[in-house]
């Protein structure tokens, strides 16, 4: 270790030094990768449609492609900042119609998936689909609301008078209700008539009771379609059908009117009817409701990546994720998954440029501790550590392996507005004002990150935020006692949740501080594995809880069109029509327009306030001078199959 190194991290060398021969004695019979980098907490899961943490974000982008593919690429601007952009991945980049709402994609020849067969249009159409699809409980299924159908098809939304599938209980395979591929019979028809009983009556339909019941009353609706006889031609629409009645209680039954028949769903016809369209093997027409500027960055993301079908129906959800299972696309496939050890990927020799990859082996390591993950980076066990101790942070900037650049990404607190005080705005807003976010990142964060006002960083240049409010600790007190806290009499402990790491334990002691001294309002404090965590927050089975995000594309609505009432990253409890509507209305705007739409929905955000935000991040990455290929970006996108090892030229 050089000197100056030593003079910097002299406390790594004890303890935390222990923590890393321990973790490299475990596996000692294992040869090493040939770069390996700390991914944070276990991934949850592998397979996209059900995916939503950055852990998950850099194995997914290694394991699949999508039709296009976001990377950094270009000069470095005078912020250090290397441009994002889409380029071709299975497909060339797509024919946009003059309306913007159709996209025309075409699968690039020789695209393959890693067991040699051919990567197609409908593996893309069936993808999409099966993301929809209610079963799959996507958290990020509204990434396809954009597209014609999507969201109907995912929430169920059906009239009389619509084309529907209703899906038969004679799936193949597992008996597992919640297997939902391969799917049973699935029949097509046009929807005569819903009769549903009397709506019992309900007091709090967001409790688990509430939901309980209105689950077990929409069960009882009777639906009686008039199902379509399929031909050689497949559905013929215009024949005379035959009307059947059905039921999503299990077991079917009886009816005055006839037989009742059991079924999984009774959905839009999105295969048939929907905004994804297959003429051949090789092209993808995808009609949106609007011109939607970021949709081709959104092809790039995971949640819109192909997944095989037959893998998936041949070993179902989760087996079919498992290394010896797994079928993907991109440029590297699963070697190995390790719980609490690491992921290991091999070139995929099937991928279309697998000779521009040059790394054969890459391990991601599970490595929450920052401590750790820094004593493994200097010993050379890491070579990319993205996640380093805030105690050390200054010295950790000055050192030229060190990539450090502004992100767009916001670090907040969710606030649970169903749950008592957090129901009162005037209690939300007396928290935030409590808080002082410029001695958070003066004295804990210390990374250079911006106190947040607002939910949209400041790095968007078409876009500004409205101002938000700022540190008023009198403002609070008062605001506290108005809601019948005075001087914080009254008020219960509040408990703040957060996934296991060294920054977030450190930044909510310094919130928890700051709310005892400004408000008298006392909080404890309960750390979650990742997997434990995100089952709480998308629940919303906690009071506060730390949330953070990181944009998905370089537009405002990546940050806003999620608080939209039913998303299922909003997990606050919170909703307000008058933002739905905005954000509705956006999405049918262009240019100046629509960022002043999205500008007045941030406004009723900011007022209603269902969570805190805390602070813009800044990203402090070291990475290993033996490699090119990272370079600081505001989407913080760093491809591992652009990775390569530096060539050094003797002089």
């Amino acid at each position: 270790m050089p000197p100056e190194i030593r003079r910097a991290f002299p406390w790594f060398l004890i303890g935390v030094c222990g923590c890393a021969v321990i973790w490299a004695l475990s596996f000692t019979t294992l040869e090493p990768a040939d770069f390996a980098f700390q991914n944070g907490d276990d991934v949850k899961t592998l397979d996209p449609a059900r995916a939503t943490g950055e852990p998950e974000h850099k194995i997914l982008q290694a394991l699949f492609e999508g039709l296009l593919r976001s990377v950094p690429e270009g000069p470095v601007d005078e912020n250090g900042l290397q441009a994002v952009t889409v380029v071709p991945g299975m497909a060339d980049l797509p024919e946009i119609s003059e309306d913007g709402r159709t996209y025309t994609f075409r699968i690039r020849e020789g695209m393959l998936w890693s067991d040699g067969t051919p990567v197609t249009s409908e593996d893309f159409a069936w993808s999409w689909q099966r993301v929809l699809h209610p079963e799959t409980a996507s958290e990020y299924s509204s990434q396809l609301y954009y597209v014609v159908g999507g969201k109907e098809y995912n929430t169920g939304e059906i009239k009389v008078g619509d084309r529907v599938e209703a899906e038969l209980r004679d799936r193949p395979g597992s008996p597992d209700p919640l297997q939902p591929f391969p799917r049973g019979t699935v029949l097509h028809g046009v929807l005569k008539s819903i009769e549903k009983p009397e709506r019992p009556e309900i007091e709090d339909e967001s409790s688990d009771l509430g939901k309980s019941l209105l689950a077990d009353w929409q069960e009882s609706w009777v639906y009686a379609i008039d199902v379509k006889p399929v031909g050689d031609q497949g559905i013929d629409w215009d024949a005379d059908g035959e009307l059947r009645y059905f039921t999503k209680q299990p077991g079917g039954g009886s009816f005055a009117d006839g037989t009742l028949e059991s079924v999984h769903q009774v959905l839009i016809d999105f295969a048939n009817f929907g905004g994804v369209a297959t003429p051949d093997d090789k092209t993808l027409v995808v009609q949106l409701n609007e011109p939607t500027p970021f949709f081709s960055y959104l092809t790039g993301f995971y949640t819109l990546f192909a997944v095989n079908r037959a893998c998936v129906e041949k070993f179902g959800a989760p087996a079919w994720t498992k290394s010896e299972n797994m079928v993907c696309n991109g440029p590297y496939e699963l070697e190995f998954r390790r719980i609490r050890d690491r992921i290991r990927l091999r070139k995929n020799p099937y991928y279309w440029n697998t000779d521009a990859v040059a790394l054969d082996r890459i391990d991601a390591y599970s490595v929450k501790s920052q401590t750790t993950a820094l004593n493994m980076y200097l010993k050379g066990q890491l070579h990319w550590a993205s996640d380093v101790p805030l105690s050390v942070i200054e010295e950790i900037q000055q050192r030229d392996d060190a990539k450090v650049g502004v992100s767009l990404a916001v670090y907040f607190y969710r606030l649970n507005t169903n749950r008592k005080p957090l129901d009162d705005v005037r209690v939300r807003h007396a928290l935030n004002l409590a808080i002082d976010k410029q001695q958070i990142v003066t004295e804990v964060t210390r990374a250079g990150q911006i106190p947040a006002g607002s939910i949209v960083p400041p790095y968007l240049t078409e876009y500004q935020s409205p101002e938000g409010e700022g540190y008023d600790p009198e403002r609070a007190r008062q605001l506290l006692a108005d809601a019948g806290f005075p001087g914080g009499r009254g008020m219960p402990t509040l408990t703040i949740l957060y996934n296991t790491s060294e920054s977030h334990r450190a930044i909510a002691e310094v919130i928890q501080q700051q709310w005892q001294n400004n408000l008298n309002v006392k909080a404890s404090l309960e750390n979650m594995e990742w997997g434990t965590y995100l089952d709480k927050v998308f629940t919303v089975d906690y009071t506060i809880a730390r949330g953070g995000w990181n944009g998905d594309y370089p537009d405002p609505n990546t940050f806003l069109d999620m608080w939209t009432t039913g998303n299922s990253h909003n997990s606050t409890g919170w909703s307000r029509p008058e933002y739905d509507e905005l954000i509705a209305r956006s999405q049918a705007a262009s240019g100046e327009e629509r960022m002043e739409l999205l500008r007045e929905a941030e406004s009723i955000f900011l007022e209603d306030l269902p969570v805190i935000p805390l602070y813009f991040y800044t990203r402090t990455n070291l990475f290993s001078p033996d490699y090119a290929g990272f370079e600081p970006n505001v989407m913080d996108q760093h491809p591992l199959h652009l990775i390569r090892k530096r060539e050094r030229i003797d002089e």
